[in-house]
């Protein structure tokens, strides 16, 4: 473990270029080879505008960076934050703990927020408004949504206080993480479902994908799946009946622009149709 932690104090640009790049390299392939559904599209040409802010977001998290370092370094150097207040402990689990918490500030509250403060949806709707969710979905963020993350990963490594190999360890699992839930792939039902008891797994990410309300607003994990299990936001929905995008947003031509996308978050607020759940005494038809 401590070789792990001092590889990510120390790992350099190329090799976190390297890890984005595999990832969706290997999850590009596996979709062509076991696909959850046979979209009609032109891959590369869906793609592009994906590909676009996937750009856009690694070139302000990497000029952002040094805020990381420094929150970090601030808090490691004086003690500060949960991890640090807690008694000594074996180093594994002290990563572990460190992982866990940034997920549910960094990823889990920030994801959450997006979705119930209006003007934050509609910024994170780009998101959303992909039609076939792929693997090259996962950092199809807007501009404006990578500072909103970065400032809760940043406010994270603050109230944590880990020290910056467990922050870059933890963003590497996280790209990984995204790069797998969102990727267009079958796993065995059985197996997918026993991973989201932990993990986040691809199933219970496309819950979160699907149209309408309250799918939509359910299953905000990021890696780890305990938080919406332990918050009740965590959703099940038959993976073959899941329709990708948001249903008050079904322009596909503005939905594949990059201009359209960057002009998403002006239009006026809209929130997805909200259907009722069938409860488990519910008569099915």
């Amino acid at each position: 473990m401590e070789s792990i932690i001092a590889y990510f104090e120390n790992i350099p640009s190329s090799h976190r270029s390297l890890i984005l790049v595999l990832g969706i390299t290997f999850f590009w392939v596996l979709e062509g080879a076991v696909p959850l559904f046979k979209f009609k599209y032109r891959k590369w040409r869906h793609a592009v505008p994906n590909f676009f802010f996937t750009l856009t977001t690694i070139v302000i998290n990497f000029a952002l960076a040094f805020l990381l370092l420094n929150a970090s370094d601030w808090a490691v150097d004086n003690g500060f934050g949960i991890i640090n207040w807690l008694p000594e402990m074996p180093l594994w689990l002290y990563v572990l703990l460190g992982v866990l918490l940034l997920d549910l500030i960094g990823a889990y509250l920030a994801h959450y927020v997006e979705h119930k403060v209006k003007p934050l949806w509609m910024i994170h709707l780009v998101h959303h408004t992909d039609q076939e969710v792929d693997t090259t979905t996962a950092n199809r963020h807007h501009p404006f949504e990578s500072f909103i993350r970065f400032f809760f990963t940043l406010t994270g490594v603050f109230l944590v206080g880990t020290p910056i190999g467990i922050v870059m360890l933890y963003q590497s699992l996280s790209l990984v993480a995204t790069q797998f839930t969102h990727a267009n792939i079958r796993l065995p039902e059985k197996l997918d479902r026993a991973l989201s008891w932990v993990l986040v797994s691809p199933d219970m990410h496309k819950v979160h994908h699907h149209y309408v309300l309250p799918y939509t607003d359910s299953n905000y994990g990021n890696i780890f799946s305990i938080w919406d299990r332990l918050f009740g936001t965590y959703m099940e929905l038959d993976r073959e009946t899941i329709v990708y995008g948001v249903d008050t947003f079904p322009d596909r031509q503005e939905n594949a622009s990059v201009a359209g996308l960057l002009k998403q978050p002006f239009h006026k607020y809209r929130r997805p149709t909200t259907v009722s759940v069938p409860g488990p005494d519910t008569p099915q038809s």
